[in-house]
């Protein structure tokens, strides 16, 4: 009943925050969201910092219907989400000794007020409006616990168990499931025990490249560290009926319990309210990781779609059938790790690499696109010459300085990548895809430049058309 009526209420505020923006200053809701390392951070702060000096933004306002007269900062609307830093991730950037700034670990949102003019003859008449962008920033591991809300205690626990066998880094928390009873008696100790082992099996497997190391909490916990609510495992057997008191009963609750406590108010209260969304990618990272990380990123993106809710979002819609994600971008970053002959690669390979779940949302009304990007550039390109023939390289700060990198050919076809990960092939036969880290570029911004970037002026257009 609590539930319910907390949903009544949601649902009221909704309808009038609904009218108010339709009628006066609309708001955009841009998520952005991405597993480890994908850079949203560097996303996010190089888009605000380059919506405020759109000198290199012309992709986006040549396709824009009104002309941006002004983009500044505001207040954010919500008092008890964290402000996202941009201040302080953009002096770590552009100070004399860049950085890059701290990864996402918890929510945080920024707003950006957009003041525009319509471009018609009737733009004179009708005078300046005003568009809010309110940009949520929240891990990626948070997005993928949403799938956790229609799985039982024992279908997540069959399923866990399988990815836990299958990859190297499970094995030990694999083995100390051995002879384990699920219908005895719980002993608070063994349970702290299981669920340390399995935390730590989830942050290793993240660490080696793969994408599905949910629940998200156990590898970002913050407050909840310690607590009863990350204190669960999946035990074999699960799907038998337990006894009260025991093992596997109080991993049943407690696996309930965060998926009531933690994953429900998250998607209620931020991820419910997006309807734009980008998905940042770190593909090249999935590559270099090996044939399981790129299928276990594949499958992960796929199943993602069925919590986007993706569709159209016009006025009497959003009223009847709530919130719904109008456009999606799945973006490969770091393309500047790459020379520009092959960024097409990239583009097709994150393309194919989606198929499913953009066909999926395509279905349901929302706009998709794939799309290669880098949202700092940390390179510049060169050509060289290697046994008489040209060799296209990138140069950028290392960690030994700075260097010359050829990063290898990605394939024409993507289906000699996703052949055999698909197929469960161990490693690639033919070579490694290497993979080189590039600090940031000591930046010199003339007046009216934001940093510099890769198509991420494409990437802000597509993200935000039809309302700008």
């Amino acid at each position: 009943m609590g539930d319910i009526a907390d949903d009544l209420v949601r649902g009221v505020e909704g309808v009038g925050s609904t009218v108010s923006e339709t009628l006066f200053e609309p708001v955009i809701r841009l998520g952005v969201t991405g597993l480890s390392r994908s850079g949203k951070t560097v996303f996010i702060t190089s888009l605000v910092a380059n919506l405020m000096n759109r000198g290199r933004m012309p992709g986006m306002t040549d396709a824009a219907t009104h002309e941006i007269e002004a983009v500044y900062l505001q207040p954010q609307p919500d008092d008890t989400v964290p402000r996202f830093a941009f201040e302080d991730h953009m002096a770590a950037l552009s100070g004399p000794a860049p950085s890059w700034p701290n990864s996402t670990r918890h929510i945080s949102q920024l707003r950006l007020s957009i003041r525009l003019r319509p471009r018609s003859m009737l733009g004179a008449l009708t005078g300046p409006r005003t568009v809010h962008l309110d940009i949520v920033d929240y891990p990626g591991e948070w997005l993928l616990d949403l799938l956790l809300l229609q799985k039982s205690y024992a279908e997540w626990s069959v399923e866990a168990l399988a990815k836990a066998r299958a990859r190297p880094q499970g094995a030990g928390f694999v083995a100390a499931l051995e002879g384990m009873d699920p219908t005895a008696p719980l002993e608070e100790s063994v349970a702290v025990t299981l669920s340390r082992q399995f935390a730590d099996y989830l942050n290793t497997a993240r660490a080696a490249g793969f994408s599905d190391c949910t629940p998200g909490r156990f590898l970002l916990p913050g407050e909840l560290l310690g607590s009863p609510v990350l204190t669960f495992v999946p035990l074999p057997g699960a799907d038998t009926r337990m006894p009260r008191g025991s093992l596997g009963a109080e991993m049943a609750r407690r696996f309930e319990a965060y998926k009531r406590a933690v994953i429900r108010p998250f998607f209620r209260n931020h991820f419910a309210r997006i309807d734009r969304q980008v998905v940042l990618l770190d593909l090249l990272g999935a590559l270099h990781a090996g044939p399981p990380a790129l299928e276990d990123l594949r499958q992960a993106m796929a199943d993602l779609l069925s919590v986007f809710k993706p569709g159209t979002n016009p006025f009497l819609a959003r009223l009847l059938r709530g919130q719904r994600v109008e456009r999606l971008l799945f973006a490969a970053t770091k393309a500047d790790h790459l020379h520009h002959t092959q960024h097409g690669r990239l583009t097709a390979l994150a393309d194919a690499l989606l198929a499913e779940a953009r066909d999926r949302a395509a279905f349901a009304g929302a706009e998709t696109r794939a799309m290669s990007i880098a949202a700092l550039r940390a390179t510049v390109e060169e050509t060289h010459s290697h046994n008489g023939a040209p060799l296209n390289c990138v140069r950028g700060r290392g960690d030994e300085g700075e260097a010359a990198w050829f990063p290898g050919l990605l394939p024409e076809d993507p289906a000699h990548v996703l052949a055999p990960a698909r197929a469960g092939q161990g490693a690639w036969l033919d070579g490694d895809y290497g993979r080189m880290r590039f600090h940031p570029p000591r930046l010199t911004l003339a007046p009216g430049d934001g940093p510099p970037h890769i198509r991420l002026d494409k990437a802000a257009g597509f993200l935000l058309g039809g309302r700008i």
